[in-house]
């Protein structure tokens, strides 16, 4: 059944638990290798089985060239052994490969499928006597033996193809041809196997290897003669992981620190990269929610290249944010002053009709011109209202021609001249374009201009386009409040002061910007737009 999302949102993990369990499998993972240890311990039971294999092979031959020169022709010899094929594709049973007259043997054991056998049946009395010779042979091979047992600690026994043990530090003269794997080898085969081993007061640190438990056994057989004519029997435990690990302790030492080093080093970029950054951005944005203004500043720490462009769009449409917030608090104290005048006045002319029975109709026609009047100018602004809001959400894309703008401002405005002094491609659409170029144009005219000169000129990697009149034009003390809303030098003869403000409005959501130009005659005005332009073109070279 799939979880709710309220019981999902609650138990999603914060970033600093994944980055804790990410560390922790970091950290488990040599520790976890201790399951695997099998793999390695299986090695070192090859190898071992590998390193008897070598060792009983000089021994096998060895006796061998002995049993030759000395044991005469009623030397006691064993079943026949096969040679080993040709083919080096060829592989018996018994672990060789054939090639030629190589025929080497494999090592057969394996940790994980081999089958532990109980500890080594105890030796029985002999069946047979040992032949002379094969028993001078033996004498000669013990010392051999045990000079071989010192340096590699594995145990030596050479049996003769009776299975009686003719050389070796123990059980010299007993049967050991009733044990598996000797038995095999009497027969002509190679054989190898795993049996329990017992361990004295065993440490609780060894449970964890399987490899302390066993001793290697194998059986080779002497060949003379294409006859089997004994036995090397060799057994040694193999080296277990712990001890391995001691041996190579230094080695451990650094592998280990190189680990924790790791560790740290990847919990540091964690903290430092991800963790730590997303903190402290999740800090900022509940202090800009609580209305901080200083949380606004830039994070010390960015992190990676995607938490940088987070932190950045997040304080970038936080300060847009508190910015059209301070507009429409501006906006709507403008509004409320600049409404309540007309309410106010519609209100007390209203109140004075009611109550005045005995008014002249020269003063009630008055009271109802004035009411009129400010009912007339609040609709204005209304419209003007409905104008700048309808600026602030426009679709924004499109391109226009610049005369082919002014054209069509040219035929909606009688009796005043517009001079293109130029062309080029604006990056808005001719509507809002026309809408632009309108307002200049009227503002121009309500401040007593009957001309307008327009001219585009490639600037930086945008397109400056310059709004020149011949009306009476900006003095220096209104040039910083031109383009506030609601502020007018025309209020009594019904300026609303918001045209300006609309252009401006309309203008920045295309991400354009407006400006007071230096002055000549009248007003001049400068209009960037950014890039999106085609080179100019001027009306005197066309």
């Amino acid at each position: 059944m799939l979880l709710s999302r309220a019981f999902r949102d609650k138990w999603r993990p914060p970033l600093f638990l994944v980055v804790a369990v990410v560390l922790c499998i970091m950290l488990l993972v040599p520790f976890a290798g201790i399951a695997f240890f099998r793999v390695y311990e299986n090695q070192l039971v090859q190898t071992t089985e590998a390193e008897l294999i070598a060792q009983s092979a000089a021994i096998a031959s060895m006796a061998a060239q002995r049993l030759e020169q000395i044991g005469g022709a009623d030397l006691p010899l064993g079943p026949v052994v096969e040679r080993a094929g040709t083919s080096s594709n060829d592989r018996t049973t018994s672990g060789r490969r054939g090639g030629g007259n190589w025929t080497p043997q494999l090592p057969l054991l394996d940790l994980n499928k081999t089958l532990v056998l109980p500890r080594r049946p105890k030796p029985l009395a002999p069946q047979t006597e040992v032949h002379a010779g094969t028993a001078l042979v033996g004498k000669e091979l013990g010392p051999i033996l045990r000079n071989t047992q010192k340096l590699t600690l594995a145990g030596f026994r050479v049996l003769d193809a009776n299975g009686t043990v003719i050389a070796g530090r123990d059980e010299l003269g007993q049967s050991l041809a009733h044990v598996a794997e000797i038995r095999s080898a009497l027969e002509g085969n190679y054989a190898s196997v795993l049996r329990e081993r017992a361990v004295e007061n065993p440490q609780p640190i060894y449970s964890i290897s399987r490899g302390t438990s066993v001793r290697v056994f194998i059986a080779l057989p002497i060949i003379v003669s294409d006859r089997v004519a004994g036995v090397v029997y060799a057994s040694r435990t193999p080296s277990n992981i712990l001890k391995e690990m001691f041996w190579k302790r230094e080695t451990v030492f650094w592998v280990s620190l190189f680990i924790l080093g790791a560790t740290f080093v990847v919990g540091y970029i964690f903290a430092r990269a991800i963790s730590g950054p997303i903190k402290a951005l999740t800090h900022r944005s509940l202090r800009i929610g609580a209305g901080d203004r200083e949380a606004l500043m830039p994070l010390k720490i960015h992190g990676n290249r995607e938490i940088h462009a987070l932190s950045e769009s997040m304080l970038d449409m936080s300060r847009k944010l508190f910015d059209r917030n301070d507009y429409i608090n501006t906006f709507a104290n403008h509004v409320t002053h600049e409404l309540k005048s007309p309410l106010t006045a519609i209100q007390g002319a209203a109140e004075l009709l009611a109550e005045s029975d005995g008014l002249s109709d020269e003063d009630r026609k008055r009271f109802l011109k004035n009411i009129l009047r400010d009912t007339e100018r609040a609709s204005l602004l209304l419209n003007r209202l409905r104008d700048l809001a309808r600026a602030d959400s426009v679709e924004i894309g499109g391109d226009s021609r610049l005369q082919m703008v002014l054209a069509e401002v040219q035929t909606n405005t009688e009796g005043f001249a517009i001079d293109c002094e130029g062309d080029g491609d604006l990056p808005m659409s001719a509507e809002n374009a026309r809408i632009v170029f309108s307002n200049l144009v009227e503002n121009a005219r309500q401040h007593g201009a009957d001309r307008v000169v327009v001219t585009p000129e490639a600037e930086g990697n945008g397109l400056k386009v310059s709004v020149s009149d011949n009306g009476k034009g900006i003095s220096s003390g209104n040039a910083e409040q031109v383009f506030d809303l609601f502020f007018t030098t025309r209020r009594d003869s019904g300026g609303t002061g918001m045209g300006l403000g609309i252009v401006q409005a309309l203008l920045k959501a295309h991400g354009a910007t407006i400006r007071l130009g230096p002055q000549v005659q009248g007003a001049c005005f400068e209009i960037w737009f950014p890039s999106r332009v085609h080179p100019i073109k001027s009306s005197n070279e066309s």
